[in-house]
């Protein structure tokens, strides 16, 4: 027998072997594992002699399987993508996920809140509008259901927050374009919709401050989710009034960067690396599209993966009844280099 006190299911995963989904799932429902994996994990109870927490499980066995996903808009690309990987993850671990759509609108956003509540999830997985959001009913909603809160942080709520490390991630490309090329200037909304683009836009002026260059942004007008046809717009007017004071364009993100391209495209201005060419363009986030623009888009993209399993576990754990302090998590960004800058 073990001397260690296994303390909840994670660290009973990792001590015998097995993913933390199959473990919970076998304590569950021992049925819903396959034989062998079933006598695995047995043999791996009885050899650290690990007992699960009864009055959690418990707990949520009055509760659905049902986890909720909530995104500020499916049809953008990077949060179909995670939440794409969050709905396969829960799915791993015996739950049912449901996705919604706030549609970027924060009285619908509420509504889904309401609907959620309703359904009694076993837990939610939310990316709040942010700024945008009802901050009340935000807050009473986290306070009623176990919520794990990604993409945009709002203060402390919820059990806690996993997203990327938007600081290090403009950053990381700036400095990267500074030393190949001439100093980048930023291109972005007036309003932008993701409060993300707030701490780009801080990230790049500090980032140009400490190399030394001075900073150049440029804000185009537009609201709301249509970032492709913002930055084309805003990208012919700049082109044409001569607002860009450098060969090389940081957008705030991929799909205005998208936008400029097209706008680069009809005014026939050359995009890339090359010595024949006129600009450099670079975008954030790794836009799922970004490799099939004309150039391939240089852009540095979010960790899928990372983002999406660090939030799914820390819900899980939740779920299981290992509640932590809160504690906010921020992966960082991958460098993707193509011919675009």
């Amino acid at each position: 027998m073990s001397m260690k006190k296994i303390r909840n299911m994670e660290e009973f995963s990792a001590v015998s072997g097995i993913s933390r989904p199959t473990v919970s799932k076998y304590f569950n429902d021992p049925e819903s594992v396959r034989k062998t994996t079933r006598a695995k994990i047995e043999k791996a109870i009885e050899e650290h002699d690990y007992r699960p927490n009864i009055f959690a499980m418990n707990q949520n066995r009055k509760l659905t399987k049902n986890v909720g996903i909530v995104v500020p808009l499916l049809t953008d690309p990077y949060f179909a993508e995670i939440a794409r990987n969050l709905e396969q993850r829960c799915i791993d671990a015996g739950y049912r996920p449901t996705l919604f759509s706030a549609h970027g609108d924060p009285a619908f956003e509420v509504e889904v809140l309401d609907t959620l509540r309703s359904m009694k999830p076993a837990g939610v997985l939310l990316a709040p509008l942010g700024r945008a959001s009802d901050r009340v009913a935000l807050e009473k909603f986290c306070d009623d259901v176990p919520t794990l809160i990604f993409d945009s942080s709002v203060d402390e709520l919820g059990l806690a927050f996993v997203g990327s490390d938007n600081v290090q991630f403009t950053s990381h490309i700036t400095d990267y374009l500074c030393r190949t090329g001439e100093a980048p200037c930023f291109f972005e909304m007036k309003t932008p919709a993701n409060p993300n683009a707030h701490r780009r836009r801080q990230a790049y002026l500090s980032a140009m401050e400490a190399f030394g260059y001075t900073p150049q942004v440029i804000s185009v007008d537009g609201e709301g989710w249509g970032f492709e046809e913002i930055g084309r717009l805003g990208g012919h007017d700049a082109l044409a009034n001569r607002r860009f004071g450098t060969n090389t364009i940081l957008c705030s993100n991929d799909r205005l960067a998208i936008g400029l391209l097209t706008a680069c495209y009809e005014r026939n201005v050359t995009v890339g690396r090359g010595p024949d060419c006129a600009i450099r363009v670079a975008g954030q986030d790794g836009h799922p599209h970004s490799r099939y623009t004309c150039p391939p888009l240089t852009t540095i993209s979010h960790d899928y993966d990372a983002v999406s399993k660090h939030a799914a576990d820390a819900l899980f754990e939740a779920i299981d009844g290992t509640i932590s302090p809160w504690k906010s998590t921020r992966i960082q960004g991958k460098l993707v280099l193509r011919d675009s800058a």
